[in-house]
Formats: C-alpha cells, sequence, structure tokens
C-alpha cells in the first residue's frame, strides 16, 4: 500500500496514455500516484504459446460485459501493467492530416477535431522517439508532414513480402513499410534486443522487446524517480466531487481486499475509452445524476473501434515468413480512382498458425486443411473508419455491468478495400504458378462464439470525446472536464473521430501534450528542466 493518502497527481491506468503522461510528469518531482487494477504480465513459457494466448485466452481479462439486448459479452481486453500494449501489434502510426479535418464517406461525415495536425505534429515526433518506432518516410502518399526521418530504419520485408511489396508496386500502388515500435537491431543482430521471432502481435514479449508502455514508460520512470509510486491490484470504483461538484476530492479502489481512498489536485483517466467512461458512469452523484463531467450527455457515447478484417489470401506457393507485420498500403485511405469516399487502409497481422485458425474457424477452401491453410496464407489486417454515432455507447446496467451497445456503420467502404485486395492479389503472380498462385480469399473470424466488432476491442476510441462546446463535449482542448476543474481524459476516449489506422500513436502524442499542459497548470515546468539537464 502507497505511504501517503494526499498526491500532488493520481493517474488511473498504465496503458499508452497513462503510461506517456506519467513518464513527462516524473521529472518535474510532483508526487505522483498510478494506479492500475492489474499486475504485471509474468514472463513465462506460455507468453510465446499461440495455443494458450490465441486458443485458451490464457491472459484474457476473466470479465463479462452485456450486449445492448442483454447478452454476455466476453471482452478481448487486457488488465495489467502496459493495459492493452503488451499484447499489440506494435503497428504505430500517426493519424493522416486530413483526419483532423472533416470528411464525407458513403455513409455520413467523420467530423473536424479542435485541434490541427499541427498542434500535434511535434509530439508525434516525440512519440516516435520515446516508443522507439522503426519506419521510412517520403513512401505513403498520405504520409503526414514532418522535420525528419524516423528515429529507427525500417524494418526489413522477408522474401515473401518483398516480392509482394514488388508486386504490388508494379500495380501503380504505394506499398511501404509499416511503422513498428519493435525493437529490432538487424545491423547487429547478436546483441539486438528483439530476435524477429513470429509471437508479436497479439502476445506479450517474452523478452521485453516490444515497445509497449510498461517498457517504453512505466519501467524508466520507477527506475529513475522515487517521487513516482505505482500500486497494482488498485481497482478504481468511483470518483468522489467535494460541495461544489467542480473538483475531485477522492479517488475511492479497491485494493487487498480493502476499501481505499485517496486525493490529489489533479486526477486522471486513462483506462481506456471503455472503461474511462464506465468509471465516470459509475460516478454520479447529485452534483452529476448522468455521471461524472456529463452535463452535455456525451459521456458513453460516440464509441468507435473501426470496422476490422483479418483476411487469408491463399496461394499455391507457401509463405515461410516469420515477422509478417512490415507491409502497408495506404492508396485507398483517401478518396481514389477506384470510389470518390475513403475505404480504409491494409496491413498485415502477425503470420497465423493452425492453433490460432483453430481459435478464429475459418471458411476452410475445397482442398484445403487447416494446417496447409495456415502454411499457404498471407493474413492481412483491413481497416475501415466507423464514423460516432451517438447511438454506439458504453452504458451500466442496473447490475452494475458494462453494456457496450454498437451497430456497425460505413460497411460499404470495407466491403470495396476488400474487394480491392482481391483484385490487388489476383495481379500477382509466382514463376512457378504464374497468375494461377492466388486460390483467393478467405475472412477468418478472430472471435469465433462472440460478436463482431463488439469483442474486439483494441482499437476502442471516442467516448468521452474533447471540443470547444461545454454542450456537446466533455472535455475542452486540453483533455480536462468542462465540469470538473481537476479532472483529465488522456486515453483515446478523446477522440472526436477514429481515422483509419491504429490509435495507439495518437494517444501516446496527446499524452505528451497534455502532460505539458499541467506542467504549466502546476508551475512545474522550470524544475523539469533542471531534472533533464541533470
Amino acid at each position: 500500500m502507497a505511504h501517503q493518502t494526499r498526491y500532488d497527481i493520481i493517474i488511473i491506468g498504465t496503458g499508452a496514455g497513462g503510461a506517456t503522461l506519467a513518464k513527462r510528469l516524473a521529472p518535474s518531482g510532483m508526487k505522483i500516484l498510478i494506479l492500475e487494477r492489474g499486475d504485471y504480465v509474468p514472463r513465462e513459457k506460455e507468453n510465446w504459446i499461440s495455443l494458450e494466448v490465441n486458443l485458451k485466452g490464457h491472459y484474457l481479462a476473466k470479465e463479462k460485459w452485456r450486449t445492448k439486448d442483454g447478452e454476455v459479452l466476453e471482452p478481448h481486453t487486457n488488465y495489467n501493467v502496459g493495459g492493452n500494449t503488451k499484447f499489440f501489434g506494435a503497428a504505430l502510426f500517426r493519424l493522416r492530416e486530413v483526419d483532423f479535418g472533416e470528411i464525407r464517406h458513403e455513409a455520413g461525415v467523420s467530423p473536424a477535431w479542435p485541434i490541427s495536425y499541427k498542434d500535434l505534429e511535434s509530439y508525434y515526433d516525440e512519440a516516435e522517439d520515446l516508443f522507439e518506432v522503426r519506419g521510412e518516410r517520403g513512401v505513403d502518399p498520405t504520409d503526414p508532414p514532418t522535420t525528419g526521418p524516423y528515429p529507427f530504419p525500417a524494418i526489413s520485408h522477408e522474401e515473401r513480402l518483398e516480392r509482394l511489396s514488388a508486386d504490388f508496386s508494379s500495380m501503380g500502388l504505394h506499398p511501404f513499410h509499416t511503422p513498428l515500435g519493435v525493437r529490432l537491431d538487424e545491423q547487429h543482430r547478436r546483441t539486438s534486443r528483439c530476435i524477429r521471432c513470429n509471437t508479436c502481435d497479439g502476445f506479450p514479449c517474452l523478452i521485453h522487446a516490444k515497445s509497449d508502455a510498461e517498457m517504453m514508460c512505466i519501467e524508466p520512470t520507477l527506475r529513475m524517480y522515487d517521487n513516482v509510486t505505482l500500486l497494482t491490484k488498485a481497482k478504481v470504483t468511483s470518483l468522489k466531487t467535494g460541495a461544489s461538484g467542480k473538483e475531485i476530492t477522492g479517488v475511492l479502489f479497491e485494493h487487498d481486499g480493502e476499501q481505499v481512498e485517496m486525493s490529489a489536485d489533479i486526477v486522471v483517466v486513462s483506462c481506456g475509452a471503455i472503461n474511462s467512461a464506465a468509471l465516470l458512469l459509475r460516478s454520479a452523484n447529485n452534483d452529476h445524476p448522468n455521471g461524472l463531467a456529463n452535463r452535455s450527455g456525451v459521456v458513453g457515447r460516440h464509441y468507435m473501434g473501426h470496422t476490422n478484417s483479418v483476411v487469408m489470401a491463399l496461394s499455391l506457393c507457401p509463405n515461410p515468413t516469420i515477422f509478417q507485420k512490415t507491409l502497408s498500403v495506404n492508396d485507398f485511405y483517401q478518396a481514389s480512382s477506384e470510389w470518390e469516399y475513403p475505404m480504409g487502409h491494409i496491413s498485415f497481422v502477425g503470420k497465423l498458425d493452425l492453433d490460432t485458425l483453430k481459435a478464429g474457424a475459418p471458411a476452410i477452401a475445397p482442398g484445403w486443411s487447416l494446417e496447409l491453410m495456415a502454411k499457404h496464407s498471407l493474413d492481412f489486417w483491413l481497416t475501415s473508419e466507423d464514423l460516432p454515432d451517438p447511438e454506439n455507447r458504453v452504458t451500466i446496467n442496473r447490475a452494475g455491468e458494462i453494456v457496450l451497445s454498437y451497430t456497425p456503420n460505413n460497411l460499404e467502404a470495407h466491403k470495396r478495400l476488400k474487394h480491392q485486395l482481391s483484385k490487388m492479389m489476383k495481379s500477382t503472380s509466382c514463376e512457378l504458378h504464374g497468375s494461377g498462385c492466388h486460390q483467393g480469399l478467405f475472412d477468418r473470424n478472430i472471435f469465433i462464439g462472440q460478436q463482431i466488432p463488439l469483442a474486439g476491442v483494441a482499437h476502442q476510441n471516442g467516448t468521452v470525446r474533447f471540443g470547444h462546446d461545454p454542450l456537446t463535449s466533455a472535455l475542452d482542448i486540453n483533455c480536462k472536464a468542462h465540469d470538473v476543474d481537476n479532472l483529465y481524459v488522456v486515453d483515446g476516449s478523446f477522440f472526436p473521430s477514429s481515422g483509419a489506422v491504429n490509435p495507439a500513436l495518437t494517444i501516446v502524442a496527446n499524452a505528451l501534450r497534455v502532460g505539458d499542459h499541467l506542467l504549466e497548470r502546476m508551475h512545474a515546468r522550470k524544475e523539469v528542466s533542471k531534472a533533464l539537464q541533470a
């Protein structure tokens, strides 16, 4: 148990947002308490065993939510130090510059953000440095402006993906190396932290070679600064406001079977978009009858998680690739000659194996077994933007359970994106089989027995949106609650739209931006400068 009950700042959650903010604020000398409902992911053989991770769900949260129809929903989420970044695929994209403006889709409008790409550009630079991103500039036609290269060179393609990249280029497309937070030094493989294994995407890294929030932020912060305390297995149950209703006066949480209350000048919520909204709703009181910071009624609403598909392209040629997540295509991210509206993003997942396919139970192609499919598949990840529908939302039922209501939208864009990939693959060829090498595309249902996309919440965002107007947003542009002066939210909740790339790097960049705002507010900039010079 922490030795004091009053802090300068309490941060709830150790994922991409909370961990980054803690690292940003730590050099100030302020007393910071980080509360994490889970524990450290154990280092054990199971970290790298597909049967345990994918088929048995060994590390998933043992928690049940509900759908809007009252059916049980078992979320694919993780409660541990580092949050979902411990299991992410480490693809670290910036939102495209156009994503910050209003975008017209076939199904409706993606709204503009209250800040511009320029407001985040320098923080994206810092975020890529902090998470040691490997990538290349100037190839992806949608790449937003920046002043310099990635901090590390892109991770090379293995031979099968190198050929595919060349095929795509010959079609007039612009394939590029996926920006990755994988700590691989290809020039010095003997001493490289990463060994380029096949258990990265969806797995915790046994050798700590992935740029997750624990390794890049929590671990170095705790090692370097004794003014920061991390308390694990501390589940925050509610936030208490004082007499005015405009200030958080208590953070209530369960720890070692006890109910504990602590307080801070600033309270930062970073539990993930679903749990952050749930916490604010559970914290309803007389001054905030609809939930904390919810005068606008938007808390929990506008939930987004992207429309995602894993699609296997089967070829007569085997695919011996070990680390597959190196290739992306964004030629259909915006309106193109193929369609007047955006379709989305094409990249890869980690190489699928037999046990992973058993967990997903794809439709089996005639003449193919699951084992044969695993050896001959190229495994794509397709992402299309979903639009912020107010009826797609997080609520709490009478039993206190999270209810996640979601109706997919903008599906025509995703259908067309799949069609484009099918056309692309039919245009590939090989020396042995010519244009007949490609045998077709097959959907792989990642969440067998559970609704899609409801169970897959890795890209969750949008439930506590920020904006200028307190009547249509819960947070101001610094991610402070309009209605509560010392409450901030720094996970993906603040997104007013989702774009069509992974949200993690934007969460990190924004946490750095909010961190600078808090340093100014707490008059702590000089202390930070001195600490950095020491």
